[in-house]
Protein backbone atom coordinates (compact mmCIF):
# COMPACT_ATOMS: atom_id res chain seq x y z
CA UNK A 1 0.00 0.00 0.00
CA UNK A 2 2.78 2.40 0.83
CA UNK A 3 4.20 1.52 -2.60
CA UNK A 4 1.23 2.36 -4.37
CA UNK A 5 1.04 5.86 -2.74
CA UNK A 6 4.50 6.55 -3.35
CA UNK A 7 3.93 5.93 -7.07
CA UNK A 8 0.89 7.81 -7.36
CA UNK A 9 3.05 10.66 -5.63
CA UNK A 10 5.30 10.83 -8.25
CA UNK A 11 2.68 10.74 -11.13
CA UNK A 12 0.86 13.50 -9.56
CA UNK A 13 4.24 15.34 -9.49
CA UNK A 14 5.14 14.43 -12.57
CA UNK A 15 1.60 15.66 -14.12
CA UNK A 16 1.61 18.42 -12.52
CA UNK A 17 4.36 19.89 -13.96
CA UNK A 18 2.45 19.93 -17.44
CA UNK A 19 2.21 23.59 -16.60
CA UNK A 20 5.62 24.22 -17.32
CA UNK A 21 4.88 23.28 -21.23
CA UNK A 22 2.32 26.10 -21.09
CA UNK A 23 4.39 28.89 -19.20
CA UNK A 24 7.23 27.87 -21.74
CA UNK A 25 4.62 28.43 -24.66
CA UNK A 26 3.71 31.45 -23.60
CA UNK A 27 6.68 33.18 -23.04
CA UNK A 28 7.70 32.32 -27.19
CA UNK A 29 4.46 33.81 -27.80
CA UNK A 30 4.88 37.17 -25.97
CA UNK A 31 8.34 37.77 -26.89
CA UNK A 32 7.45 36.65 -30.83
CA UNK A 33 4.89 39.06 -30.75
CA UNK A 34 6.73 41.86 -29.06
CA UNK A 35 9.73 41.38 -31.90
CA UNK A 36 6.78 41.48 -34.13
CA UNK A 37 4.75 44.46 -33.02
CA UNK A 38 8.38 46.47 -32.52
CA UNK A 39 9.13 45.92 -36.21
CA UNK A 40 6.02 47.28 -37.20
CA UNK A 41 5.77 50.09 -34.93
CA UNK A 42 9.47 51.28 -33.79
CA UNK A 43 8.09 53.99 -31.66
CA UNK A 44 6.38 52.35 -29.11
CA UNK A 45 9.38 50.11 -28.57
CA UNK A 46 9.32 51.10 -25.18
CA UNK A 47 5.48 50.32 -24.01
CA UNK A 48 5.37 47.41 -25.80
CA UNK A 49 8.33 46.20 -24.02
CA UNK A 50 7.02 47.42 -20.63
CA UNK A 51 3.60 45.30 -21.96
CA UNK A 52 6.06 42.16 -22.68
CA UNK A 53 7.85 42.17 -19.53
CA UNK A 54 4.27 42.14 -17.66
CA UNK A 55 3.02 39.41 -19.72
CA UNK A 56 6.40 37.47 -19.11
CA UNK A 57 6.00 38.02 -15.18
CA UNK A 58 2.51 36.85 -15.27
CA UNK A 59 3.48 33.76 -17.35
CA UNK A 60 6.26 32.58 -15.47
CA UNK A 61 4.10 32.93 -12.11
CA UNK A 62 1.44 29.87 -13.56
CA UNK A 63 4.55 27.71 -14.71
CA UNK A 64 6.17 28.74 -11.01
CA UNK A 65 3.01 27.67 -9.29
CA UNK A 66 2.93 24.47 -11.26
CA UNK A 67 6.15 23.43 -10.18
CA UNK A 68 5.47 24.50 -6.62
CA UNK A 69 2.06 21.97 -6.73
CA UNK A 70 4.44 19.83 -7.81
CA UNK A 71 6.79 19.68 -4.85
CA UNK A 72 3.65 19.70 -2.76
CA UNK A 73 2.42 16.97 -3.66
CA UNK A 74 5.75 15.07 -3.21
CA UNK A 75 7.01 16.31 -0.28
CA UNK A 76 3.59 16.90 1.82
Amino acid sequence: MEQMLQAAKIIGAGLATAGTIGAGAGVGVIFGSSIIGISRNPTLKDEMFRTAILGFALTEAVGLLSIMMAFVLLFV
